[in-house]
C-alpha cells in the first residue's frame, strides 16, 4: 500500500512520548512509554535521550526514575520536537531534488512544497499543552 505522507518512527515516538510525559503525574519511564506507543523500548530510550540532550526533558536513572518535561508544555510546539529528531523541515521546489528539470513546468506542480508548508505550519501552531 502506498502513502503520500509518512512520519518516521523516531519522530512519531518523540511527539507521542512528549505528550505522554506532559500528561503524566511525575516521572514516566521508558517501559511505560514503549508499551503505550507500541514501540521498542530501546528505540524509545534512544529518542528520549536525544530530547534530554536538547534540554526538552530531564531524566533520572533508577527504579523510580524516568523522564519529565524541562519546559512548560505551552512553550513546546510539535515542530520543535519533530525537528529535534529529524532536522530542519525544509521546503523544496522539486520533490526529486533535481537541479535541472527536464520539463518547462513541474509535472507535480507545487503540491509537495504546499504539503510541506502546511505540515510545518500545523506542527508549529500546536503545543503540547493542547493535548493535556
Amino acid at each position: 500500500m502506498s502513502k503520500v505522507f509518512t512520519l518516521s518512527e523516531a519522530a512519531s515516538i518523540a511527539i507521542h512520548s512528549m505528550v505522554l510525559i506532559a500528561k503524566s503525574e511525575g516521572m514516566m519511564n521508558v517501559n511505560k512509554i514503549a508499551e503505550r506507543t507500541g514501540s521498542s523500548k530501546h528505540h524509545v530510550a534512544k529518542v528520549l535521550q536525544r530530547l534530554v540532550k536538547e534540554d526538552y526533558l530531564t531524566s533520572i536513572r533508577g527504579p523510580h526514575g524516568g523522564f519529565e518535561l524541562n519546559k512548560d508544555p505551552e512553550n513546546i510546539n510539535l515542530l520543535e520536537v519533530y525537528e529535534t529528531i529529524e532536522g530542519q523541515l525544509v521546503v523544496t521546489e522539486c520533490p526529486m531534488e533535481n537541479p535541472i528539470c527536464p520539463f518547462d513546468k513541474c509535472i507535480l506542480g507545487n503540491v509537495v512544497a504546499d504539503m510541506t508548508v502546511k505540515f510545518r505550519e500545523y506542527l508549529k501552531s500546536h503545543s503540547l499543552k493542547e493535548y493535556l
